[in-house]
C-alpha cells in the first residue's frame, strides 16, 4: 500500500495492495466505496474508486493467513478542493506614515489544515499563514495583512495567493491568486523644482516654468497683474509652464496644488529700462536740404 493519497474531490483513486507473504490464503479491501470481497489465492490485490464521494474516507486492505491470522493496513486519503476564489478587500488610497490593513479571503477550500495564504508587494514574499482547522470538508479562510504606508510603496502591486501543501517540500497544485492591488500612497505636498521667484524683463518671450511634484499630482492655477488679465485672459491659466513675450510688468503668481497641500512660486517681470529707441514718426521734411554760407567777418 502506498503511505497515501491525495485526490481531488471528484476524481478517480485507485491504489495496490501487496503481501510478500507465502503464507497468505487470501486478501480483500473494505470500504464504503469501492470494497473489494475477500480474494483467494492472490498475495496482490488492487483498489479503485471511480469518482471520489465524500471528503474524508478510509480504505483499508486486510489478509488472512493460512493459520487464521489477520492482517491490515489503513490506506491514508487526503482529498482536497482548490478554493472557488481568492479576493482582496479593504483596499483605499493612503497617507504616508499610515497604518492600514488588507483582507484576503479565501472561499470554500480543503483542507484547510494544508492552506497557506502568501501575501506578495512585487517580487517579494511577505508572509505566509496557515490554519489549524481539523474539517476535511471545504470552508472559508481569511488573512489580514497589516502594513505601515511609506512613498517607496506608492505603485506597488499587492496580492495574495491560496495554497494547499499536499506534498512534502510544501508542494501541491498550483496555487489560486488573486488580483493585484497597486497601492496609492499620498506622500507630500507639491514642491517647486526651480527657485521660487526669478526676475526678467518686459517684451522678452520666455517660459514660467511652475512645475512642481507630489502626490498625487498637482494641478495649476495662475495669477496675472492687473493689467495683464485682460490680454491673457484663459490662456494656459490651469497650465504648469505658461510661455509668451510678456509685455506687462508686475508680479506673475503660480499656485500648484493637491490633497496634502499648496506650494506658490513668483514671477516678478520688470519694466525694462534698456529697451530699444522707438522708431522717429515723422516721413517727410520740407526743404529735404539747405545750403548755408558761412561769413567770416574781420574786425579791426
Amino acid at each position: 500500500i502506498p503511505p497515501r493519497v491525495v485526490v481531488r474531490f471528484g476524481d478517480s483513486l485507485s491504489a495496490n495492495c501487496t503481501s510478500l507473504s507465502d503464507q497468505i490464503e487470501g486478501m480483500g479491501w473494505e470500504s464504503p466505496y469501492g470494497g473489494v470481497d475477500l480474494t483467494q489465492g492472490v498475495t496482490s490485490l488492487p483498489f479503485k474508486i471511480d469518482s471520489v464521494p465524500e471528503w474524508e474516507i478510509g480504505p483499508m486492505c486486510y489478509t488472512n493467513s493460512r493459520d487464521g491470522d489477520q492482517c491490515t493496513k489503513l490506506l491514508p486519503v487526503t482529498v482536497y478542493k482548490m478554493p472557488d476564489s481568492v479576493s482582496l478587500k479593504n483596499l483605499r488610497t493612503v497617507e504616508e506614515g499610515q497604518q492600514f490593513a488588507i483582507e484576503c479571503d479565501v472561499v470554500n477550500v480543503a483542507p484547510a489544515r494544508n492552506l497557506s495564504i502568501v501575501w506578495h508587494r512585487g517580487n517579494k514574499n511577505l508572509s505566509s499563514q496557515t490554519f489549524d482547522e481539523s474539517s476535511p470538508s471545504p470552508v472559508s479562510k481569511s488573512s489580514v495583512l497589516t502594513l505601515t504606508a511609506h512613498r517607496d510603496d506608492d505603485g506597488a502591486e499587492i496580492w495574495c495567493e491560496a495554497k494547499l501543501n499536499l506534498w512534502p517540500q510544501e508542494q501541491g497544485p498550483p496555487p489560486v491568486r488573486s488580483e493585484a492591488h497597486t497601492l496609492t500612497v499620498l506622500c507630500e505636498k507639491p514642491f517647486a523644482i526651480i527657485p521660487l521667484a526669478i526676475s526678467t524683463s518686459t517684451g522678452e518671450k520666455m517660459a514660467l516654468n511652475c512645475n512642481a511634484t507630489g502626490n498625487p499630482l498637482p494641478s495649476y492655477h495662475w495669477q496675472f497683474p492687473q493689467a495683464a488679465q485682460e490680454t491673457y485672459k484663459n490662456q494656459g491659466v490651469s497650465h504648469p509652464i505658461v510661455t509668451r513675450p510678456f509685455e506687462f510688468p508686475g508680479v506673475y503668481t503660480c499656485t500648484a496644488s493637491n490633497t496634502q497641500g499648496t506650494v506658490t512660486k513668483y514671477f516678478t517681470i520688470r519694466e525694462n529700462v534698456f529697451s530699444k529707441p522707438k522708431k522717429c514718426s515723422v516721413s517727410r521734411l520740407n526743404p529735404q536740404s539747405m545750403l548755408v554760407t558761412f561769413l567770416n567777418v574781420l574786425k579791426t
